[in-house]
């Protein structure tokens, strides 16, 4: 290798490494067939989205204020519709009942499905300096869209986990038109 390449490679790698460190890693994703992107915009712009928690973001921290970081996080990085993220459960049972529900360390084998219909969650250990979180996107008891996602993060208010929230509304709430099952696509 030249030695002007060696140098270049080199900067390139040392630069690429901050950005690798704050990165979130997004696991597979799916999608019902009848998830549209149209209905999440028109269910969330302007409106309250409640947000579910199970299980534990950071065990050793307080559960409370653990909860007040995360949603200041997620409303930091929502999703394009003008969305206030809330934990406020109403006290009679929207229809159709939109909600993300955020599961964290949950065990391998639960099913999205299961989540959205029953309310039935199961943990798996937690793993210290991890946030490990499975969202599922539901409307009353049918998983609209799922996917996992990681990052090494020491707390509520790590800048990690606002990009890991980036990351996961991207997925979770795609407005991409390939996903897109119904006719039509949704236009900004």
């Amino acid at each position: 290798m030249r030695p002007i390449a060696g140098i270049a490679a080199s900067l390139f790698a040392a630069a690429a490494v901050p950005a690798m460190a704050v990165a979130a890693t997004i696991g597979g994703v799916d999608y019902a067939t009848q998830y549209d992107y149209r209905e999440f915009h028109n269910a969330a712009d302007g409106k309250a989205f409640r947000v579910v928690l199970e299980g534990l973001a950071f065990p050793s921290a307080d559960a409370k204020q653990t909860a007040n970081g995360l949603l200041r996080q997620m409303q930091a990085n929502r999703p394009p519709p003008r969305l206030t993220f809330t934990y406020d459960v109403p006290p009679e049972k929207p229809r159709p009942d939109y909600r993300l529900v955020l599961v964290f360390d949950t065990a391998n084998d639960l099913g999205a499905d299961s989540v959205c219909a029953t309310g039935k969650v199961r943990h798996r250990a937690a793993t210290p300096g991890r946030l490990h979180v499975f969202a599922i996107y539901c409307r009353n008891d049918l998983a609209l869209s799922q996917t996992t996602a990681w990052t090494a993060a020491s707390g509520a208010d790590d800048p990690r986990v606002g990009v890991l929230f980036r990351d996961l509304f991207r997925t979770v709430f795609s407005d991409a038109s390939g996903i897109n099952t119904r006719a039509g696509h949704f236009n900004r």
